[in-house]
């Protein structure tokens, strides 16, 4: 049995000796930069730990937990450069230390070097695990484009909101799961099940990030705070706020998501005291909490011994303490 520290650190090995060509070192510099640079790895982490729950060596889902982890990173990148962002993990991003076009043609990159890490899976399960891959590859894109849509309405419902962050982060937390699984060779019944676990999972930690960019620590959480509100991007609290808001307080909050031109400090504590007001926090924090419960019970059906369960089991639950 593996622990949470023990896989992150094999990723961490395993990322260091991925081998790139040197032909091109522009290209591949900010690729080990972004890849350097922290994280949590939750997903590889993911993927070694449902493989675990089937099998004691797990060494045949280390490079595809890689591959996850270089994808999702690839899609940073390039998310960061559309979002305008600055900063990620307390340090600049990479269009911010290069440029912008270094960082589409880097990012380009990773997602093929991913795919050589998928590549390495074993013969058996290779169609199934790249399927899946791929699956939520294309269903990530899906989640992005819906995102930009998003940016260019004046009302999206709770609904609409949560298929993109479906889409968006929780397909891939949900594909690390069923990938360890499938390398793990579990039956069709239990993969659909960590599935759907990842997906509850993936939803809990996606509403939990919009927590955390009105919330959360700086120097923890490792982006500016406020940054949602500064864009008018469509969160949770956003939605749920213009949902509950009535009166002048709506008038209030409406204004704040139209003005053009504004001070990005008054703003920020203009709508937060206004989520505070309409207890927004608590709301965001008790869905989060239900999406941690739902996927702690799929995980609970898993046909794998109780003990190898036990560090999915405090993954999960962990999400809820990140720090606020």
């Amino acid at each position: 049995m593996y622990g949470q520290a023990e896989l992150k650190e094999l990723v961490d090995k395993a990322i260091i000796n991925l081998t790139f060509s040197s032909e091109a070192e522009k290209l591949i510099f900010p690729v080990k930069y972004i890849l350097s640079i922290g994280g949590k790895r939750l997903r590889p982490v993911i993927t070694l730990m449902s493989c675990n729950l089937f099998r004691d060596k797990i060494d045949d889902a280390i490079l595809p937990a890689t591959g996850i982890e270089v994808f999702h990173n690839f899609t940073l990148v390039h998310d960061d450069i559309m979002d305008q962002a600055s900063v990620r993990r307390n340090l600049p991003t990479v269009h911010a230390k290069w440029n912008i076009n270094q960082a589409i043609l880097s990012g380009d990159v990773m997602a093929f070097i991913a795919n050589d890490c998928f590549l390495q899976t074993p013969p058996a399960a290779l169609l199934k695990v790249f399927r899946a891959f791929n699956k939520a590859a294309v269903e990530v894109c899906i989640g992005q484009q819906l995102d930009m849509d998003f940016e260019k309405v004046s009302f999206v419902s709770k609904d609409e909101y949560l298929r993109m962050i479906e889409l968006k982060t929780a397909v891939l937390i949900a594909a690390s799961a069923m990938i360890g699984a499938i390398i793990g060779e579990a039956d069709d019944k239990d993969a659909a099940l960590l599935y759907e676990f990842g997906i509850n999972l993936g939803l809990a930690f996606q509403i939990q990030d919009d927590l955390l960019d009105v919330y959360g620590d700086v120097n923890i959480f490792g982006k500016i705070s406020g940054g949602d509100i500064v864009t008018n991007k469509k969160t949770f609290l956003l939605i749920k706020a213009l949902e509950l808001a009535t009166g002048n307080t709506l008038m209030k909050l409406q204004e704040q998501v139209q003005v053009k031109e504004f001070n990005p400090a008054e703003k920020i504590k203009t709508v937060m005291d206004i989520f505070n007001q309409l207890n927004i926090r608590s709301i965001t924090e008790n869905l989060a909490n239900d999406y941690i419960t739902k996927s702690l019970k799929l995980l609970e059906k898993v046909n794998a011994d109780k003990d190898r369960k036990n560090e999915l089991f405090q993954m999960a639950a962990s999400l809820i303490d990140r720090k606020k």
